[in-house]
């Protein structure tokens, strides 16, 4: 039975998209890390939500002047018409929450606020690629919402291992819980 604190908890699977896993090294190790996740956050009542990213076709949401997304608009990717698709090792469920974001947080150009509010969400569990950019910048924003945060060590990586260690050993601490998969999984089970 779920407990109060585990439905106030969200797990976030952001960008876990088949454009995105296919440039990380040992990607498939990573994607069964994070199925051990939501198999655990489903158990325990976790509101489950996937992050992808997104446009509409033409990218009339991509400004010439945004030196991250301007490549974008010209390679033809992460458009909404299945080319932005969550990658299937990780497929969300019918009960789960795909939400789409059109910059590097999560919380940007996306009603993630308004989901999370909704369900009285206090707590968030962060996973996905890659480490220096979504996971950054959402658990940045997350701060600032006065959400509590976890971060899942090996539930995220990055093209850059010294910028992703250091991420984890470094940064993260200062605002957030950093465990490993099984480390978190272990203690969703003693709750």
């Amino acid at each position: 039975m779920p407990t109060t604190e585990s439905t106030r908890t969200a797990l976030l699977i952001m960008d876990v998209q088949p454009g995105i896993v296919e440039r990380i090294e040992d990607a498939e190790a990573l994607l069964e890390r994070l199925g051990v996740a939501l198999a655990a956050g489903r158990d325990a009542g976790l509101t489950i939500v996937y992050v992808t990213i997104g446009f509409r076709p033409g990218y009339p949401e991509i400004s010439p002047r945004n030196r991250a997304f301007a490549g974008i608009a010209d390679s033809g990717a992460f458009v909404l018409d299945g080319s932005s698709d969550i990658h299937p090792a990780v497929a969300p469920f019918v009960s789960d929450i795909v939400v789409v974001k059109r910059r590097v947080s999560a919380f940007a150009g996306s009603d993630l606020d308004v989901v999370l509010r909704a369900r009285d969400v206090k707590r968030l569990v962060l996973a996905g690629i890659a480490t220096s950019g979504v996971v950054l910048s959402t658990l940045r924003a997350a701060a600032d919402l006065d959400f509590g945060i976890t971060v899942l060590r090996d539930g995220c990586a990055d093209s850059d291992p010294e910028v992703h260690r250091v991420l984890l050993e470094k940064v993260f601490p200062r605002q957030a819980e950093v465990v490993t998969v099984d480390e978190w999984v272990a203690a969703l089970g003693s709750a």
